[in-house]
């Protein structure tokens, strides 16, 4: 039972730690960035790998399907294709699975969000190269120090703990929870 609440606690501890005005300014602006996108006629791709491809495909699917709100459908998805992902893997390599995916289908004015706890996986740093060369926005949401992700980002959110991944997944997951929910109430 001890190391059940801690857990609990250590995750209070970072969500106080990333909860500063600042970053909720971060969290504001890339709700404003995507429903801009959005509202003229763009869309947003997102991206990342494990357990922040699972965030990333959940974001998507609750801004075209339904978050809390009936709504229009919003356009958004996900770089999650099996098929996709294995014919670039086999093809050019796994660095290259989400920058193919942006080459074919991203277009000045979408936004990516680019999801990497460490900040450093190659495939995501890729994917920001070709959104950059498209014209795209960066929006990232990264741990630690942000690793070469921050730095390459036009906006980046970063959960600063140097501890176990799943702990800036659980704020990255509440980010995204904020960022569908400013969209909606932007768009409604």
């Amino acid at each position: 039972m001890k190391s059940i609440l801690d857990n609990f606690r250590e995750m209070s501890k970072v969500l106080e730690q990333f909860s500063t005005a600042e970053n909720l300014q971060k969290i504001e602006d890339a709700s404003e960035w995507m429903a801009e996108a959005i509202e003229r006629g763009n869309k947003i791709i997102s991206c990342g790998n494990g357990g922040s491809m699972c965030d990333a495909m959940h974001f998507a699917e609750e801004l075209s399907g339904r978050f809390r709100e009936n709504r229009r459908a919003l356009p958004a998805v996900s770089i999650s294709d099996p098929s996709h992902i294995s014919c670039v893997a086999n093809d050019y390599g796994y660095d290259f699975v989400f920058s193919r995916y942006i080459e074919a289908l991203g277009q000045k004015g979408d936004v990516l969000l680019a999801i990497s706890t460490s900040g450093n996986s190659k495939n995501v740093l890729e994917a920001v190269s070709a959104a950059k060369k498209k014209g795209m926005f960066v929006v990232s949401l990264t741990g630690k120090d942000g690793g070469k992700l921050g730095g390459l980002s036009n906006l980046e959110i970063r959960v600063s703990h140097s501890g176990f991944a799943d702990r800036i997944q659980e704020i990255h997951i509440k980010v995204i929870h904020c960022l569908i929910q400013r969209i909606e109430e932007r768009l409604a």
